[in-house]
């Protein structure tokens, strides 16, 4: 099949950036009618098969020296439960070394070349100029055809694998992505299966290597050509390269197709001393690639919230209440399952505010026609971006594998301005009525709990959920009758050693040290009973950073600058020069409120919400077990205002008599959380005052 490419027509470039509109006022009082939509003539490509049932695209771009192959294996569905995540480590794997080339030797040629290549679980990408398009196809071929799985390689891309997902568990949009995924799909179908750190920990390369064996096949594949090659080069390197490629039998399961809520519900994942909430509004949708409908709904989210500026959620909840920077929608087609989301970050106090409206601009375009002109502007906005993609040789072969893939009718793309330009505002009406539920909708949210949950009653259901969608049950430990927060505190004293014990440490030195990103990092504090206190951070080996507090003034040096700390700063560095705060708590000057049992970790712990002196308010959570504080909850200053900081202690061990934490996970002050592990504590070393001393 052959289509020759052009430009959008003219006309239809006047109507996506208005200019025509702009040249008088007359002519923007009384603006011409939107004449018919142009057919589209996408860019010439050929499609032909190989005898083993390999898919191949050829879509010729001449006017630059550089070609792309994509080969895409369209892997059904499928669950790997205890093992979820194998797919993604197999995908990483195939570039990591081949039976006839290690890792270093495919990077070596890659570079040589000045090419790009890489692998995932669907397939292999690579990008070169096009006169070594034949030694990079060669390479392409032998990484999908010849993967030697190496037990080493593996190893390291289990451990990338898992650090990556450690950087993430704490970061609110992954984990408002993964519940909604969960809730939206269920933990038993392919889209709502997560990949965890369990389940990283249960693959082995016997599982990556049956993952390729059973899923790589050419009858199932597509093989792209983008570029500076003509069909006549690239068949003949398909042949050579992949026309021995063996086909073969695909598994294929059966999914039931998730179900939209019976009513709306709220599901909030909480995370402690948020500033802001994520919202999520999600819930699957029947809508398949190329169906009857589908272009309606596209529609439909463009005016909704589809990353338009001017769009529906975007006026209200950005221009006119102010309660976010931005929101958009997303109405997402799937052979499988679809899905709708639309949300955004908000602030704590508007948090159900934000909500409410969001669902009132969902139900308005279920029961209110839109105005011609909003109609025209949205179809204007898609004429011009649907202009713009069509100038890439890479959106003529998205087009036509989305037609081979999705079996569409030929002159899908060709025509689809056409079908565009004919949606009724009745047409999208009847569309909000069928895709915007918001009566029937997961609403996530990932925020403070205790700033956020009770307003959210107003608008649904609250239902607590952990970070990977499981509902949350009750804490089965109820507050004792009588206790108070100042009992708690005693009881964790005590738990450290006692106040006599605590009382006769003078000074503590505690070093500590995090691999991060591939650098070591240590931190060394040093603290006197005095309320003196001095930090060192360094980079591998280099100082970053030093702190110095001498119990009345104190100094930061950081990349060769220094800056003495006095007044208000210095107050507040004096609060955390201390070594035992708590031992200073008391009624009359601290308000200590006990406000619940909750769940830290797998141990039940009490919940104290403690005003200091200077009127900051600290959450601190004590296991009901054994007295210990596992979790600490401030809001500090940061770059752009203030941040919620958490650190959890864990593995406590004895100095001297005194408990100490040896692990410290640290949450909000870098993009992802640092574990810090104790190298050392040392008790009454008999630091001198000059350790402390503030250079000015």
């Amino acid at each position: 099949m052959n289509f020759k490419p052009t430009i959008f027509t003219f006309f239809a470039l006047l109507l996506a950036t208005g200019w025509a509109a702009a040249q008088n006022d007359d002519f923007r009082k009384n603006p011409p009618k939107a004449g018919p939509a142009p057919r589209i003539q996408m860019g010439e490509y050929e499609q032909f098969s190989l005898d083993n049932g390999l898919q191949v695209i050829v879509v010729e771009n001449h006017k630059l020296p550089k070609v792309t192959f994509q080969l895409l294996v369209d892997v059904p569905p499928a669950t790997y439960g205890e093992k979820a995540g194998v797919p993604d480590l197999a995908g990483d794997l195939l570039s990591r070394g081949t039976a006839s080339r290690s890792k270093a030797e495919i990077d070596q040629a890659v570079d040589f070349i000045g090419a790009s290549l890489y692998s995932t679980s669907t397939g292999v990408y690579a990008s070169s100029l096009s006169k070594h398009k034949a030694t990079l196809l060669e390479l392409m071929a032998d990484v999908a055809l010849n993967p030697a799985f190496p037990e080493e390689e593996f190893e390291k891309v289990l451990q990338q694998q898992i650090s990556g997902l450690q950087y993430q568990a704490s970061d609110p949009a992954t984990i408002s992505s993964n519940v909604s995924q969960v809730l939206r799909n269920g933990s038993a179908h392919p889209y709502g299966e997560l990949t965890t750190e369990e389940t990283l920990g249960n693959i082995k390369l016997a599982d990556c290597k049956a993952y390729y064996e059973a899923n790589f096949k050419p009858n199932i594949s597509y093989l792209a050509f983008i570029g500076d090659i003509t069909a006549e080069e690239a068949r003949e390197l398909a042949e050579q390269y992949f026309g021995k490629w063996e086909k073969g039998a695909i598994a294929k399961k059966f999914f039931p197709r998730p179900d939209m809520p019976e009513e709306a519900q709220v599901a909030f994942v909480n995370k402690d001393g948020a500033t802001q909430s994520v919202l999520n509004i999600t819930y699957p949708v029947n809508l398949k690639p190329g169906a009857q409908d589908a272009i309606v709904a596209n529609v439909l989210n463009t005016l909704l919230g589809g990353g338009v500026l001017s769009s529906r959620l975007n006026q209200n909840i950005r221009e006119d209440k102010g309660y976010s920077y931005g929101v958009r929608s997303t109405l997402s087609y799937d052979k499988l399952i679809g899905y709708f989301a639309a949300g955004g970050n908000v602030r704590n106090e508007v948090t159900d505010s934000a909500v409410v409206e969001m669902l009132k601009e969902m139900e308005l375009l279920r029961n209110e026609l839109v105005t011609e002109k909003e109609l025209q502007g949205v179809k204007n906005f898609i004429f011009g971006s649907f202009a713009r993609s069509t100038e890439r040789p890479e959106t003529a072969a998205r087009f036509a594998l989305n037609t081979a893939r999705y079996k569409l009718p030929k002159d899908y793309y060709a025509t689809y301005l056409e079908k565009v330009a004919a949606v009724t505002r009745e047409d999208l009406r009847e569309a909000a009525r069928k895709f915007l539920r918001p009566d029937q909708a997961y609403i996530v949210v990932v925020g403070n709990m205790d700033e956020t949950a009770e307003a959210l009653q107003r608008v649904a259901p609250v239902v607590f959920y952990d970070k990977e969608g499981q509902e949350k049950k009750a804490a089965q430990a109820a507050i004792p009758e009588g206790l108070t927060g100042m009992d708690v505190i005693n009881s964790y004293l005590e738990a450290l050693g006692g106040k006599d014990a605590l009382a006769k440490v003078e000074d503590v030195t505690i070093s500590m040290s995090a691999t991060v990103q591939g650098m070591q990092l240590s931190i060394e504090t040093k603290q006197a009973a005095s309320g003196k206190m001095a930090m060192a951070v360094k980079m591998n080996g280099n100082v970053m950073n030093e702190t110095r507090f001498d119990g009345e003034k104190g100094m930061v040096s950081a990349m060769g600058q220094k800056q003495i700390l006095e007044g208000e700063e210095a107050e507040a560095m004096k609060a955390r020069a201390s070594i035992f705060p708590e031992l200073n708590y008391s009624a009359k000057d601290h308000k200590i409120d006990l406000t619940g049992v909750e769940e830290i970790n797998g141990e039940q712990a009490y919940k104290l919400q403690i005003t200091l002196p200077s009127g900051d308010v600290v959450t601190e959570y004590y296991a009901v077990a054994s007295g210990l504080k596992l979790r600490q909850v401030t809001k500090q200053e940061g770059p752009t205002g203030e941040i919620s900081v958490t650190n959890e202690f864990a593995d406590y061990q004895a100095v001297d008599g005194v408990m100490f934490p040896f692990e410290n996970k640290s949450e909000g002050m870098a993009p992802f959380p640092i574990t810090m592990k104790v190298e050392s504590v040392a008790v009454n070393s008999g630091l001198s005052d000059d350790t402390f001393k503030v250079e000015e």
